[in-house]
């Protein structure tokens, strides 16, 4: 076992909205070492088929066999992670995962398939307060995914095209379908799909920047979930830091996707070290 090496393999698996991400990580004395990672949208799938299949997924990629590992943590919605050793909440995963990422974030802004979290980080990577946004707005993931459908292009090419933007037309309605009939009526008139983009990002960018700087007005933000690897949205979020005079540093990561899954399986692995100390202590003591 590689516990008795003093080092502990976990996994975390996040359950999202619209997706399934996987992590299997290995700590020991120094920092946590990110093994592998997968991921995969659920769409009109069975979840916990998606869930099973991205979870075998990480164990490939990283040479191993469910039985070697020592902790699996779910996040999200972890009643859907059979065999789960225990599981943690979402800002507790996206917190700590956010730092692995990023060491010297302050904040952290998950930006998810249906809602977005902004969160103050203390010292030991646990949220001290947060701000969200309700369900129905039009500021995640599954709303972009939606217009995209209007647009007639990929979710991969939104971030690049919103770039080109020269006269963004900002979406006015903060309710999802409300804004969705925004973006029809902007078709109609013929505005272009680089413009739409760019306004929808500062649409939810203006939110988000809200969010953040009513937690605090100066750190480094480092930005999870789907929405994370959107350039488009990014550089529209740093506008809006600057229109506000919050000196917020935006940061993100190629693997900011996974940060609840990677969070959730350093959580576990640290669990799992705490429970093995207790456990040797209480077979240590005199009858």
């Amino acid at each position: 076992m590689t516990e008795a090496r003093g080092v502990t393999v976990a996994g975390g698996i996040d359950v999202g909205a619209g997706a399934v991400k996987a992590a299997v990580v290995r700590t020991g004395n120094g920092a946590p070492e990110l093994l592998a990672t997968a991921d995969d949208r659920i769409r009109r799938r069975d979840p916990k088929a998606v869930v099973d299949e991205v979870w075998h997924a990480a164990l490939a990629k990283a040479g191993l066999r469910p039985d070697q590992i020592e902790y699996l943590a779910s996040t999200g919605e972890g009643e859907l992670v059979d065999g789960r050793t225990g599981h943690f909440y979402s800002m507790t995963t996206h917190a700590r995962g956010a730092r692995f990422f990023i060491p010297d974030c302050t904040l952290v802004l998950d930006a998810g398939a249906l809602h977005a979290r902004a969160m103050l980080l203390d010292p030991r990577s646990r949220p001290v307060s947060y701000r969200m946004t309700s369900q129905c707005a039009s500021g995640g993931g599954q709303f972009v995914e939606n217009i995209t459908r209007y647009l007639g292009v990929t979710l991969d090419e939104v971030g690049e095209l919103s770039l080109q933007a020269k006269k963004p037309e900002v979406v006015s309605s903060v309710c999802a379908v409300l804004a969705e009939t925004d973006v029809i009526n902007m078709v109609s008139r013929g505005i272009t799909t680089s413009d739409i983009l760019k306004g929808i990002h500062l649409s939810m960018a203006g939110r988000f920047a809200r969010l953040v700087a009513s937690l605090s007005k100066r750190g480094v933000l480092a930005v999870t979930g789907g929405l994370a690897n959107d350039v488009g949205l990014m550089a529209a979020m740093g506008e809006e830091f600057a229109k506000c005079g919050a000196q917020i540093d935006v940061r993100t990561h190629p693997h900011s996707i996974h940060a609840g899954a990677v969070g959730a399986a350093i959580w576990g692995a640290f669990r799992h070290r705490r429970l093995a100390a207790t456990a040797g202590a209480t077979a240590g003591a005199p009858a």
